[in-house]
């Protein structure tokens, strides 16, 4: 992985989005992130793997009971 201050990974996002290159940055010497490009799965792949990983009554009753403890922040 290369090293690049922040000045010079906003000017390699076009290698990290078209190339597939991966940096880390660097402030002061001392390494304060990573930066890579987000995988870029299909969505016919998820579909196709929860089709054959069907979820059981209990998971979704459990899945149920944490949705039910989130709450949402409405948007204005």
């Amino acid at each position: 992985m290369t090293e690049v201050t922040a000045t010079e990974a906003a000017r390699h996002f076009y290698a990290i989005e078209h190339r597939g290159e991966h940096y880390t940055i660097v402030r002061r010497g001392k390494a304060v992130a990573h930066l890579e490009p987000v995988s870029r799965g299909k969505g016919s792949e998820v579909k196709e793997l929860l089709r054959r990983h069907r979820p059981d009554a209990r998971w979704a009753k459990d899945l149920a009971a944490v949705r039910d403890l989130v709450t949402l922040d409405e948007r204005r």
